[in-house]
């Protein structure tokens, strides 16, 4: 299996990960979400979509080029791979902790969780394939920022 293809079966799962998010998400937004008391540095609804999109799209890449070094590396890249699967589960979770089970606190013990496994992925990653690693730094950027938001709406409203 070629490179592009991996790359495809990669964008495919990430981006269905990122619907089901989006799926339980959306029925929150403009009921329980838009109630809560949030701080000043929460960005615009408007804004995660797009920004959740190309995190999906840069961390299909980054597993698909980890993936195609399969034959050079077996067991290290068949490790990098179950810990990038951890980490998507994890990450499918937090909206379901978040939005559907409306619990900021449990969301926020999970993005503790899922950002220490995106760290451990990238560990991972980069000893693989340097190019695969750095894609999912703004991924952990994005986590990292938003476990602040999640830790500081769970603040505001417990």
């Amino acid at each position: 299996m070629n490179k592009f293809v991996k790359i495809a079966i990669a964008l495919v799962i990430c981006l269905t990960v990122g619907y089901s998010a989006g799926v339980v998400t959306k029925p929150s937004i403009e009921t329980w979400y838009i109630m809560l008391e949030k701080p000043v540095f929460n960005p615009p609804n408007w804004v995660f979509m797009p920004v959740w999109t190309v995190i999906y799209i840069l961390m299909a890449i980054a597993v698909a080029l980890v993936w195609d070094r399969i034959k050079e590396n077996t067991e290290e890249v068949k490790k990098a791979l179950l810990f990038f699967i951890i980490q998507l589960i994890l990450n499918s979770i937090w909206s379901y902790l978040f939005f559907g089970l409306k619990n900021p606190m449990l969301a926020l013990i999970e993005i503790v969780l899922l950002w220490l496994m995106i760290y451990e992925t990238y560990l991972k990653f980069v000893k693989i394939n340097k190019t695969a690693g750095y894609l999912l730094i703004p991924y952990l950027a994005w986590v990292g920022f938003a476990t602040v938001l999640n830790a500081s709406i769970w603040w505001l409203n417990k």
